[in-house]
């Protein structure tokens, strides 16, 4: 008798168990699609109006008059691309330690282990650390300790990504330039780090679409401004902490210019994340 036989009772009994299975899946899969398709319904609604020329070309106003977020786009992306510039070195070094240097020894499973509790911290809490080692003895906040914590922030992800990306290039590209006479910083960096590459940019994209929203640890350390500002030794203005003051004011257009900042951001981060999935698709050179 055939195992595929229907009057086999014990295949029939996998059949169910495999399309009940199969149906419980579908209805996870609907049931996470609806609340996520549900938000971005709700911000194009409440939003998307708001995607006028002021909003990218005047600051945040007062109560009652027109104004954009200008500011807080601007403080915004000077404090990502600060944090961006100081993590990502720090991160990608620190992950080709772990790959190509710290095979052997007890260092490199440690570091990672240290690593992967701070990628899962909660934020609230680096915002804290930074506060007391930064904030508190400069006496004031700035757009330089909020970019100080968002670099804190980058470096768990991009040390973690560039770890996993190197250890995906075979052993027999080492073995040949070992071959033929190479050095290991030579064999790292002309091939090893251009195998990984797209690996790697992957890894920043996905940092710097961490860090464009988050607003507890900007509440420790950038605080917030009403104004344009391009010091950064100053309280600067932020698009997290905008959208959270003004979503919580009790005065409909700052509540409108809210959710036309939330949108902003959500949009970012869904570029960033495409762009992201385009590089990592591409074959390495």
């Amino acid at each position: 008798m055939s195992t595929l036989d229907m009057n086999n009772p014990i295949y029939r009994r996998r059949c169910v168990i495999n399309k009940v299975t199969l149906a419980l899946s579908f209805l996870a899969v609907v049931f996470g699609l609806f609340w996520l398709f549900w938000i971005i319904a709700t911000l194009l609604y409440k939003g998307g109006a708001q995607f006028t020329f002021t909003l990218f070309t005047q600051i945040t106003p007062a109560p009652g008059s027109p104004g954009g977020l200008i500011n807080a786009i601007v403080g915004s992306a000077m404090m990502a691309g600060v944090g961006t510039l100081i993590g990502t070195p720090v991160g990608i070094l620190a992950g080709t330690y772990l790959a190509e240097y710290g095979r052997r020894g007890w260092l490199a499973p440690a570091t990672r282990f240290i690593n992967d509790v701070l990628l899962s911290a909660p934020s609230i809490v680096v915002g804290l650390f930074v506060y007391t080692v930064y904030v508190a003895q400069a006496k004031h906040f700035s757009g330089w300790a909020g970019a100080v914590v968002l670099s804190v922030l980058v470096i768990p992800v991009v040390v973690r990504t560039t770890d996993d990306m190197l250890k995906l290039v075979p052993n027999s590209l080492r073995e040949a330039c070992a071959a033929l006479g190479c050095p290991e910083w030579k064999m790292i960096t002309l091939v090893c780090y251009r195998a990984a590459r797209s690996g790697i940019v992957t890894g920043v994209l996905l940092a710097i679409a961490r860090i464009v929203g988050e607003t507890a640890p900007l509440v420790f350390t950038a605080l917030n401004s009403q104004f344009m500002t391009w010091n950064m030794n100053a309280p600067m203005a932020n698009l997290p902490m905008t959208i959270y003051q003004y979503a919580m004011s009790p005065y409909d257009d700052w509540q409108r210019l809210a959710w036309a900042g939330a949108l902003l951001i959500t949009l970012l981060v869904l570029l960033t994340n495409i762009v992201a999935r385009a590089l990592f698709s591409k074959p390495n050179v």
